[in-house]
């Protein structure tokens, strides 16, 4: 009797203990104690768990700096391509320009016919001045025909094989254009240079000769057909003891810069030469 009325007794003082401490809780007499109590287990718990994060990012870092490099390549890949491509596209829009005026200047001289052909190569010797065209004999073309561009005379092609072309420029100084000056109709000689300086002689010493003067082919001599246009004179050399006067010329064609020409197919060079006699000898 008295064991279940100690055990009576202590069921009960525990309750109200239990009742007790839930009221403080709920009261919030107890929150402070709770902290410093709970506070070191916290600590502790945030120093593992900040170290676990720190040993799991150097553990992944490798994969992590791997998979960085890859994408940084592939970007850098994708950015060489489209920068490729955006040159591609640059060098068909000045493709379709050119064309463009070429097809303008044939249009404008219908009384010639016409083949377009690339440059696919420049003269690299001091001694000659040429292009290689990728036109040949395939084509129809021959020796002997005239190659211009819509700013003027390029030259003529010297030789052909069945998928290419030779162009001596008129700059070569082997070329020799008989020409003409057009404010004055006066005929001179053009003649080209190691230097790629074109000349003008043989011109009378009548003739009124200006720097900015039109020069055009003469058609003289069977080479070249007439009007083509050549240049425009820089400077003019005239002295009193000399036969003829003599020019140099601004060519109106760039030269360094031919990427697309056109060769006139119907015109037929005519070799004079075997007609022109012979100085007889003294």
């Amino acid at each position: 009797m008295k064991l279940n009325t100690a055990r009576t007794l202590q069921a009960g003082v525990i309750s109200l203990l239990v009742i007790g401490l839930i009221i403080l809780a709920l009261s919030g007499y107890i929150s402070p104690l709770t902290r410093i109590i709970l506070s070191p287990f916290i600590q502790a718990q945030t120093w593992v768990a900040q170290r676990y994060q720190a040993i799991q990012a150097m553990l992944n870092s490798p994969a992590d700096v791997t998979r960085l490099q890859q994408r940084n390549a592939e970007l850098e890949a994708e950015n060489a391509r489209l920068q490729i491509q955006i040159i591609e596209l640059q060098q068909q829009v000045t493709e379709a320009q050119v064309l463009s005026t070429l097809l303008g200047y044939a249009r404008s001289r219908a009384d010639n016919r016409y083949l377009a052909a690339a440059v696919i190569q420049y003269d690299t010797s001091p001694f000659l001045h040429y292009v290689v065209i990728n036109r040949g004999s395939d084509d129809g073309l021959r020796r002997g025909m005239p190659v211009v561009t819509d700013q003027g005379l390029v030259g003529h092609i010297a030789a052909v094989t069945a998928g290419a072309a030779r162009v001596q420029l008129v700059t070569d100084p082997g070329s020799s254009v008989n020409v003409r000056l057009q404010a004055t109709n006066v005929d001179a000689v053009l003649n080209g240079s190691l230097t790629s300086d074109l000349s003008l002689e043989m011109i009378p010493q009548s003739a009124t000769v200006r720097a900015g003067d039109l020069v055009v082919t003469s058609g003289l001599g069977g080479n070249y057909p007439p009007n083509l246009v050549i240049g425009q004179v820089t400077n003019v050399r005239k002295r009193d003891f000399d036969l003829f006067q003599s020019a140099t010329l601004q060519p109106a064609v760039d030269f360094s810069a031919l990427e697309i020409v056109l060769v006139i197919t119907n015109f037929q060079p005519v070799d004079v030469t075997p007609l022109i006699p012979e100085s007889s000898s003294p």
